[in-house]
């Protein structure tokens, strides 16, 4: 009885899956590093029917077609923008290329996905924020993927109901001469803050190293401290942080751990750890567990990338589209950037 339980409930979560499919047709800009390990993945799992496949070099084309033989590569935007089948289109290229690539597929109607950074200053995003609207562009989304990780999501929701009082996070890694740092790399932490705690005053800005900040910052409800640096290493690279409340201290490390510790209690204001021994609890509210190998402990899991890409499809798919993930909901995360710039 037991074992028939358990084939039916595999049974029906696979059919689940099974039944999940899509009816548009997509394509991909961009072939780094980065779309190969964290992005095409998600793609296939899905099932998500990708179409053409977009690069610079006529070279890459060829092994593209040769490595992905269901996929078409071309080294032509405009082919895919006049192709009616296509519905959604993802942007992974160079950081300097995407606003002219995003502005050309919000140009078409399409919709789009781009990973960060979607452009360069605030101006160019009021820009794409335009075209979508002047066109009807029914989806812009804009690829921070910290904003969909499970443990992001939970903390936001039990910060929904807390009384805040402050909140300290480091962002450290190691040195980083190809790009920009604040816009490649500090867009994620101040992204992450705005989204949690809402559009920030800045109180301090120290330039410590040539891309290395400390900050503090006022938001509606509470205020926090930032470290956001590239003077550490990449080998131990880390991003925590923690929110103290009323009831406790949360604490969010490498956005795959998060805990809770609760205040002490006390009597007439006298801490009663004080006056007796105290031994401190922690509560882990959520975890990746290395050592099951399912979806949901994948690393491409919790770190929000799976999410992403399956909100932006189901939202072009118009099976559950909402604000959040609209591209003018950064539009805070870039006016912070831009005061920390001038």
């Amino acid at each position: 009885m037991i074992q028939e339980l358990i084939n039916r409930y595999k049974r029906i979560r696979t059919e689940h899956f099974l039944r999940q499919t899509y009816q548009y047709s997509y394509a991909f800009v961009g072939m780094g590093q980065h779309s190969l390990t964290n992005l095409y993945p998600v793609l296939h799992y899905l099932g998500v029917p990708l179409k053409y496949i977009c690069v610079t070099s006529e070279r890459k084309a060829q092994l593209i077609e040769q490595k992905f033989p269901s996929v078409k590569a071309t080294t032509s935007l405009d082919e895919i923008l006049q192709d009616e089948a296509i519905k959604g289109v993802f942007v992974s290229a160079s950081p300097s290329a995407h606003f002219s690539i995003g502005s050309q597929i919000l140009t078409s109607g399409k919709s789009l996905f781009i990973e960060k950074p979607p452009c360069q200053t605030l101006e160019e995003l009021e820009t794409l924020i335009d075209l979508q609207r002047l066109h009807g562009s029914p989806v812009a989304m804009v690829g921070l993927q910290k904003r969909y990780a499970p443990a992001i999501q939970f903390l936001k929701e039990r910060l929904r109901k807390a009384h805040l009082i402050s909140y300290d996070l480091h962002y450290m890694t190691g040195s980083y001469p190809e790009g920009d740092a604040l816009l490649d790399l500090y867009i994620h932490p101040l992204d992450l803050v705005c989204h949690l705690f809402g559009q920030p005053e800045i109180l301090t800005c120290r330039k410590v190293t040539k891309d290395s900040f400390i900050l503090m910052l006022q938001h509606p409800q509470i205020v926090g401290t930032l470290e956001l640096s590239t003077a550490y290493t990449w080998t131990a690279a880390k991003e925590s942080i923690k929110v103290c409340t009323h009831s406790g201290a949360y604490h969010l490390s490498q956005i795959e751990e998060l805990t809770f510790t609760p205040s002490s209690s006390t009597i007439f204001g006298i801490p009663m750890e004080k006056l007796h021994t105290h031994h401190e609890t922690k509560e882990i509210l959520c975890q990746r567990n290395n050592f099951t190998p399912i979806l949901a402990n994948n690393q491409i899991y919790s770190q929000g990338y799976f999410n992403e890409i399956e909100a932006f499809v189901h939202a072009v798919e118009s099976r559950n589209h909402t604000t959040t993930k609209d591209i003018k909901t950064i539009r805070g995360t870039y006016q912070l950037i831009n005061e920390i710039q001038t």
